[in-house]
């Protein structure tokens, strides 16, 4: 059920940005002032990579983007000081925002920047009265989907095919750029359970079930099946590790793009919904009915 009228979602956005920011054990905030956003550019390079037309966004676009009432977030280490994440997003149509770029700084990504910075975002946006945020990733990269669909409550209905073109960054390398379009309704029943903890695992399917299970497509990696059906629920398994398999095998890489490509155009195509990732890897693909958190 969504929630009540009397609901502040705001405050509890706040609430939960907080906590993870402190969990985190950074001091999360939006900047305009060029010398910050000039380190914020240096660390979106160093995580995502430089291309042949220079870092990811520039600071003076950043400042640009803040002037026009968007908004660039930093994490600073509370003990250092020292720049270990930043976000910048945009404002889009009516009450909507979108998440341009992100990152944690390199050998800090297991201490949940991320998340503070995403939560800091959806906080943001209540507070200046937005409601939905739309960003775009990569579907290969699993550990990044599992966090914006199963940790936040996200979801994606849209898949767009080499959104980027083929890219030339030291995280693409010579891949297209395929992108799943992930929207997150910042008020929802759905995203108040994930950003609490208490949104469900969507769990895997059991392959050995051969009675509920029919496998459709074995993986390009050779083991059985990457796309199943289980019970009406369709499942998609993606690579595990598709950043170093695009250095050490970019011809198995192209495979899985192929793959998961194909997957997901068709069972996007059909209605269906990536609204949940296992731990091992599995895209949960369900009907708008089925979809885990839909609002009656």
């Amino acid at each position: 059920m969504p929630p009540s009228s009397s609901f502040n979602a705001a405050a509890q956005a706040t609430r939960v940005a907080g906590l993870a920011a402190t969990r985190a054990g950074v001091d999360v905030r939006e900047s305009e002032d060029m010398p910050d956003l000039h380190a914020a550019s240096e660390l979106l390079a160093a995580v995502w990579g430089r291309s042949a037309e220079g870092v990811p966004i520039p600071s003076e676009v950043m400042r640009s983007i803040a002037h026009a009432d968007g908004a660039v977030t930093l994490a600073r280490d509370l003990a250092t000081g020292d720049l270990v994440g930043a976000a910048v997003l945009i404002r889009g149509a009516g009450t909507s925002t979108y998440s341009l770029i992100g990152a944690a700084a390199t050998g800090a990504s297991d201490r949940g920047i991320g998340h503070a910075l995403k939560l800091r975002q959806r906080s943001w946006a209540l507070a200046a009265g937005l409601d939905t945020m739309t960003w775009t990733f990569d579907p290969l990269v699993t550990r990044n989907a599992r966090f914006n669909l199963t940790k936040l409550g996200a979801s994606a209905s849209e898949y767009r095919l080499a959104f980027y073109g083929v890219m030339s960054d030291g995280v693409n390398g010579a891949d297209e750029s395929d992108r799943l379009v992930a929207h997150w309704d910042l008020a929802s029943a759905r995203t108040l359970a994930a950003t609490e903890g208490t949104l469900p695992d969507p769990g895997c399917p059991d392959l050995d079930d051969t009675a509920s299970v029919t496998v459709l497509a074995d993986a390009p990696d050779g083991a059985a099946g990457y796309v199943v059906d289980a019970g009406g629920t369709a499942w998609c398994r993606g690579p595990r590790d598709i950043v170093a398999l695009r250095r050490t095998d970019p011809a198995a890489a192209t495979a899985w793009r192929a793959a998961v490509r194909a997957a997901f155009v068709d069972a996007l195509g059909r209605g269906r919904v990536a609204d949940g990732l296992s731990r091992d890897g599995w895209y949960r693909l369900s009907l708008p009915d089925r979809a885990e958190g839909a609002e009656q």
